[in-house]
């Protein structure tokens, strides 16, 4: 008897495969120095959007050529928090044990930033205020998590909406 796929069993597998993904792809732009390029940053996004969409046809194709928008949607959320707790505690151990300097590396480039947009000093002073309070370790694993999540459910919405299929009445 064929095992039956589960919603769980699929987001648990794909969301450690983009853990992992993104976990390397992070590294990458540590050692090159490019931690700060929010392009490159968000070029991983790409990552998640493409294992989504490969763990929601693997579903599918196991379930029978069938997924409901609801499958879809939780495969794709559990995954995102899944891949989301493996990026925070990534994040957390490199920032907190590998490089000690990569929060102020990046305070700085926004400290450059916020020169180049030709704030004043109070301006920036009140500005790297706020963001310094953002990147403590804490704060930061909780926004990883969170945005994960968040961002994850986003991009299910509408890759659940294109590869949904309903069992037919008949079938079920």
């Amino acid at each position: 008897m064929e095992q039956q796929p589960t919603t769980a069993r699929t987001a648990l597998k794909f969301g450690l495969i983009t853990g992992v993904a993104s976990i390397v792809y992070t590294t990458i732009l540590y050692v090159t120095g490019q931690a700060a390029n929010t392009a490159l940053a968000w070029f991983g996004m790409i990552i998640s959007i493409v294992v989504m969409y490969l763990a929601m046809k693997e579903f599918k194709e196991d379930n029978g050529g069938f997924m409901s928008y609801s499958q879809g949607l939780g495969i794709g959320t559990m995954m995102s928090a899944v891949s989301g707790l493996m990026g925070a505690f990534y994040n957390y151990i490199y920032n907190e044990f590998i490089d000690t300097t990569l929060r102020q590396q990046i305070l700085d480039k926004t400290r450059e930033q916020l020169e180049e947009r030709g704030m004043d000093d109070a301006q920036i002073d009140a500005a790297m205020e706020m963001s310094a309070k953002f990147s403590s370790p804490a704060i930061t694993f909780i926004f990883v998590i969170l945005g994960a999540i968040i961002i994850g459910f986003i991009i299910s919405l509408i890759i659940s909406a294109i590869m949904k299929k309903d069992k037919p009445f008949e079938l079920e």
